[in-house]
């Protein structure tokens, strides 16, 4: 049975009845949910802020190359460090299962690019078509490498964006040409990276080339300087890591127990890290949350123990007037409820207010904090944060509601 006007009405009336009182125990609630609120957004700032870091790259990948190896193998010294070709990419993709894409590169360091009379030295870039989708390159311009390109070995170049913007200046350079050790490009796109950080602006500066251009235009050989594979989504790049790495080793004569030789850096497994360090700290930060929710929670329940033994005889009345034990009980749980909503509800969107304002701020001025972005709060915490207020006012009136029910009437209307 829900409670009528004049019930709400009574409660509302004891609550005025002790304002200071009522107030004091209200502010342990509001501060329990507030804090909760703004720990848990804090926390996702920090969280976006990590996984940021990787960009939008593809997660499920690893970078491979080669390195000395340090053990004899089939008559084979420690020191030589095997050199990959083109034709192990092929390898790779044809002989393991679970991979998506094989990128390649092969760059040559301070080349001089012309454009007329403007040049400088630049780290020239000799890829496939699959570079671009795993390392989160963002095209400004006209287009990237293609299949094509690749097939037909065309003079096709791709700009950094801060190459063009020197060769160039305000000029579009799509459709212009480029000159590398007397040999005529087409620039046929510009593109950099979607976030500038320290170890991206090499791409700005570069110029990208088909693979098989470089090999043919500067008699490089079919080598790679290294590769990033990335694997389906249904398989984990940790899976086939193993499989790559032997099957380059046995390609190149490196022992299969050589800990070198084939180098490789996975990324998979650094994020994957990532997702169970910030899980453990969420973790953490709804354990703070809720002790500090659960303080406040204690306190409405002794404030509703003293209400209730100031009430006695008041009780004591109803009973003898024939309230049933239910009545009494629905009465305390209710005042308790009203308390904890209210103050909860205020402390929900008082923290929420106050991530959404340090979002706003960090948006509106631009402040970049390299380990912390968009603070936020999710439709899941706040769904959470409503059902504890809503579990909070009922154990809080629990007990005291189970003293109220227990009260004699002859005892609480006995005169002291």
């Amino acid at each position: 049975m829900l409670m009528d006007r004049d019930s709400w009405q009574e409660i509302l009336a004891t609550l005025r009845k002790h304002k200071l009182r009522t107030g004091l125990t209200a502010l342990g609630v509001f501060w329990g949910i507030f804090m909760l609120v703004f720990v848990l957004g804090m926390g996702r700032g920090l969280q976006n802020g990590a996984f940021r870091g990787f960009g939008d790259r593809a997660k499920n990948v690893m970078y491979v190359w080669s390195s000395p190896a340090t053990m004899p193998y089939k008559g084979f010294q420690p020191g030589r460090a095997p050199r990959l070709q083109l034709q192990d990419i092929r390898a790779i993709e044809t002989h393991i299962a679970g991979i998506e894409e094989v990128a390649p590169r092969l760059s040559m360091n301070s080349v001089p690019v012309y454009h007329r009379d403007i040049g400088e030295a630049r780290e020239i870039r000799g890829e496939l078509e699959g570079m671009i989708k795993i390392e989160a390159l963002r095209l400004y311009s006209g287009r990237y490498i293609n299949q094509k390109d690749v097939e037909d070995a065309r003079k096709v170049a791709v700009l950094g964006v801060r190459a063009a913007e020197v060769m160039f200046g305000q000029a579009s350079p799509i459709g212009q040409y480029v000159r590398i050790q007397g040999v005529e490009f087409q620039v046929v796109g510009t593109f950099g990276p979607i976030q500038v950080k320290p170890w991206t602006e090499s791409d700005m500066e570069a110029v990208v080339i088909p693979l098989t251009t470089m090999y043919r235009a500067f008699g490089t050989g079919e080598r790679v300087d290294y590769f990033v594979c990335s694997a389906r989504e249904d398989i984990r790049v940790s899976q086939v890591e193993p499989q790559v790495k032997a099957l380059l080793k046995q390609r190149h004569n490196i022992h299969p127990e050589d800990p070198r030789g084939i180098g490789a850096y996975n990324l998979e497994e650094d994020f994957q890290s990532i997702v169970s360090l910030f899980g453990g700290i969420n973790a953490f930060l709804w354990f703070v949350g809720i002790g500090t929710l659960l303080a406040g929670i204690v306190g409405v329940g002794n404030i509703m123990l003293i209400t209730v033994k100031e009430r006695t005889k008041e009780i004591g009345v109803r009973k003898a007037l024939g309230a049933p034990p239910a009545t009494i009980v629905r009465m305390i749980i209710a005042e308790s409820v009203l308390i904890t909503a209210t103050s909860g509800y205020l402390g929900l969107i008082a923290g929420t207010g106050l991530i959404w304002g340090i979002s706003t701020l960090m948006r509106v001025n631009e402040i970049e904090v390299e380990t912390f972005y968009n603070p936020e709060i999710s439709l899941t915490v706040g769904l959470g944060a409503l059902l504890l207020l809503i579990l909070a006012g009922v154990l809080a009136g629990v007990i005291p509601a189970r003293h109220a029910a227990q009260v004699n009437p002859v005892v609480a209307l006995r005169d002291e």
